[in-house]
């Protein structure tokens, strides 16, 4: 049953110097209701919304990016509409949205709550001005601060902040000031992402992994760890490699990519998982305009690439071990279950990978089996392979 929704709004003002994913740039000024982009946008997206089979109500909706929060409230409010009358929203659906600083208003806020979003993602990646300067953020320190006091005023109470280790310049000193002061927000949840040099990127074109100005490997690692010994003394559950929350506040919709549920995906270059098979819409406007159209005179592909029991089979071992919990063997077959053991008994010797025979759970430990996450893995998908 397919209960989960991610919706893609590619809109930002500028591109990160870190960002692969499917966005258009419209400049610093431009905005909501007075982009033309923005309104076509939500015109085709509601009409892809619309030609989709209905299943069950949605319990999950996160509206990712791009900027979210460059949508005015009415604009989003459209998008919700079709999404109610197309599958049904649960009283008590978790609704995300992705802002950045310096790119809402309090009253915004206030409109986005009163659609039903009750849960905002900032994207801050650092506290400190040159840093964030450096990455290609738009926004400064300051704003940091404005837009977590319009959502405490707003009467906020479930938010999160994204961070980013390893960018480039980066001491450990001034990460230990960012997650200090992410901290002192009190947030209910907090992501921390390790710098990814993408080829296509800013700074993949300019920088070589594990190479100056960028932290070494083992720096990167310290970092890791602090993070975790930081957050942890702050009452953050570590219940996912890159993700901590209070108790409590896990992301529900963030939790279905992890065990390898089934979920809808709306909008440029998202990608849907139902049925098995995996469907992935363009990554430009006018090719996504293009196979909407498609789908709307029934020439468009609509079901997508079949999972084969082998990548299913890997991408729920990805997935769940970067979940503290680890995932059940139980659920696997006798042979398969053997074979997943004795490809990871010599990283149990190395006290990376816990494993309980009693309720069959296998775990990566934590910082160390987590921070050598895909050695493991790497090994994993060669018994497979």
């Amino acid at each position: 049953m397919v209960t989960s929704a991610y919706v893609h709004i590619p809109f930002c003002r500028r591109r990160c110097f870190y960002c692969d994913f499917p966005i258009s740039v419209l400049g610093d000024r431009i905005q909501g209701e007075a982009s033309g982009s923005i309104v076509q946008y939500i015109e085709v997206l509601g009409r892809e919304i619309a030609l989709t089979k209905p299943t069950a109500p949605l319990e999950t909706i996160f509206f990712g990016g791009g900027t979210p929060s460059l949508l005015a409230p009415s604009q989003l409010g459209l998008i919700l509409d079709a999404l109610a009358a197309q599958f049904g929203i649960r009283e008590g659906a978790e609704i995300s949205l992705e802002i950045d600083p310096d790119t809402f208003t309090l009253e915004q806020v206030q409109g986005y709550q009163a659609l039903g979003v009750n849960r905002f993602s900032l994207g801050v990646q650092a506290f400190q001005d040159e840093l964030l300067h450096r990455a290609g953020r738009s926004h400064s320190r300051e704003d940091i601060f404005q837009a977590v006091g319009d959502l405490r005023q707003g009467g906020i109470v479930n938010f999160s902040l994204d961070l980013i280790s390893g960018l480039p310049g980066q001491t450990l000193t001034e990460w230990e000031e960012s997650l200090k002061e992410a901290i002192a927000l009190a947030p209910t949840h907090i992501s921390c992402y390790d710098l990814v040099l993408e080829p296509v990127t800013a700074f993949g074109k300019q920088y070589e992994a594990g190479k100056h100005p960028l932290p070494s490997d083992e720096i990167t690692a310290q970092m890791y760890r602090t993070a975790r010994d930081l957050l942890t003394s702050a009452g953050f559950e570590h219940y996912e490699i890159s993700n901590y929350a209070q108790k409590g506040w896990q992301c529900r919709h963030n939790r279905v990519y992890w065990e390898n549920r089934p979920y809808w995906g709306f909008g440029m270059g998202a990608a849907s998982y139902v049925g098995g098979r995996r469907l992935t819409r363009p990554r430009t406007r006018r090719e996504y305009y293009d196979w909407v159209e498609g789908l709307s005179l029934g020439t468009g592909e609509t079901e997508g690439d079949v999972i084969s029991e082998c990548d299913r089979l890997l991408e729920t071992l990805m997935l769940g071990l970067r979940l503290s919990e680890g995932l059940k063997l139980a659920n696997f077959s006798p042979e398969i279950t053997q074979k997943i053991l004795t490809g990871v008994q010599p990283y149990i010797q190395q006290g990376w990978v816990i494993y309980s025979p009693h309720s069959t759970r296998l775990q990566l430990t934590d910082p160390d089996g987590f921070l050598f996450s895909n050695t493991i893995l790497s090994d994993l998908f060669n018994l497979f392979s």
